[in-house]
């Protein structure tokens, strides 16, 4: 079984050339953070794998450098010997020789990181006062009359626009406002220009153009002086300056970024083939539409054809219908006569039934009433077993207080009456 450690195996305190450059490495690794060197590439080796290998040195020492190729591949540029760059780089220990190196993450060409500061500061400046803002930013024309393009007549870029304009809308004119793209002042004469092309405002649209290049090459169109004329243009302003992955100041600032001059050609001009054809399919749709008019016109004009009666024949048909109206009133006054008739033969039989129901209702009321005078006369009162007190001149007696000591009553019963004397009255 086989123990790993630092030390070799029973000499603690020696150390192994794979340990010591291990510690190494991590130690270097651990101090230093990513950092930027400045030196001059020599010994450059581009290997089969696609990994560069150089040294960077300056007039005093020198250190070996590796770029793998996931970073290289990143780069719009190729080093050269003799170069002056400035490398992003981790400072780091190649353990299987022992050499101290640089990985380097980044490259660019010396000075480029002030131009790249200089570019932050004036992008901080100009989105803070609002140029970058999307709402003050101009739609294009769809069918724009005239199209100024500002470039350098020697330029490219300049026959690449011309070329796709041709091709998608030959129709159009073009107005070129001729403008260097690199150099001392061009910054200067690229402004004045745009502010020409305001000022005639004979175009509809601006094409500001240049091919691709080094930060260098594009840096006019990273000027401010540049950045407010687009701003303060009356025209709507199209950037199409550099490739696909170059971005500047004028793109930023501009109504609408092109990757490429032939994009921004395309951006501004309707294709003419996308045109006629659909105009060709409009023209179909609109031959169609008239063809199925035309038929629906026909078949309506056949219909009311069909519908279109002579006037004796109309007057006939309306006699039948007066005649048939005629009958149909007739028949409907006969229902409702025998229906009168009916009613009235009724009427003596229904007077006399109701007349009997009457009769009926009021001998029954009569009986209720006997039956109920019966109930409350004085004969039922005797006849349940109750007796009358009289005094001999006939009135009743209600109150024993009336009565006093060897007073004559009469009592009647249910049958007969009798005489007595009153012995004791109690109250």
């Amino acid at each position: 079984m086989t123990t790993t450690s630092l030390f070799e195996p029973h000499r603690p305190n020696v150390l192994s050339v794979s340990a010591l450059n291990r510690i190494a490495r991590e130690t270097l690794e651990r101090s230093f953070p990513l950092l930027w060197v400045a030196g001059e590439i020599s010994n450059l080796t581009r290997a089969a794998s696609g990994h560069w290998y150089f040294s960077l040195k300056d007039e005093h020492a020198q250190v070996r450098c590796v770029m793998f190729r996931n970073r290289n591949a990143a780069l719009d540029w190729v080093p050269r010997e003799g170069d002056q760059v400035e490398a992003r780089a981790l400072v780091t220990l190649y353990e299987a020789r022992g050499d101290f190196q640089l990985t380097i993450e980044a490259l660019q060409r010396a000075g480029l990181g002030a131009l790249f500061e200089a570019l932050e500061r004036l992008k901080a400046k100009l989105e803070k006062e609002g140029l970058f803002d999307p709402a003050r930013k101009r739609p294009l024309p769809e069918h724009p009359r005239q199209i100024g393009i500002i470039t350098s007549p020697a330029a490219a870029a300049l026959r690449d626009v011309l070329t796709t304009l041709r091709r998608r809308m030959p129709g159009i004119p073009i107005v070129l406002y001729p403008a260097p793209v690199q150099g001392k002042d061009a910054a200067e004469l690229i402004a004045k220009a745009i502010r020409t092309a305001g000022k005639r405002n004979e175009c509809d649209v601006l094409i500001i153009c240049r091919g691709g290049g080094s930060i260098e090459d594009l840096w006019s169109f990273n000027e401010e002086i540049v950045a407010r004329a687009i701003a303060d243009s009356p025209l709507p302003v199209i950037s199409g300056v550099g490739h696909e992955t170059d971005f500047t100041i004028a793109d930023f600032v501009a109504d609408q970024r092109a990757p490429t001059p032939t994009a921004a050609a395309e951006l501004v001009t309707p294709d003419r083939q996308t045109l006629l054809r659909a105009a060709h399919t409009l023209h179909l749709r609109l031959r169609r539409q008239m063809q199925h008019l035309l038929d629906k016109r026909m078949q309506q004009t056949d219909y009311l054809a069909r519908r279109l009666v002579h006037p004796a024949e109309k007057t006939r048909q309306q006699r039948d219908r007066l005649g048939h109206l005629q009958a149909r009133l007739q028949a409907a006054l006969l229902r409702l006569t025998d229906r009168a008739n009916a009613r009235l033969h009724a009427l003596p039989q229904r007077l006399q039934m109701a007349h009997l129901r009457q009769l009926q209702q009021r001998h029954a009321h009569l009986r209720h009433l006997e039956q109920t005078l019966h109930n409350l006369s004085p004969d039922s009162a005797l006849k349940r077993g109750y007796s009358l007190v009289r005094l001999p001149d006939g009135s009743i007696v209600r109150d024993s207080a009336a009565l006093h000591p060897k007073q004559l009553l009469t009592i009647t019963f249910a049958r007969g009456e009798a005489e007595v004397s009153v012995e004791k009255a109690e109250p």
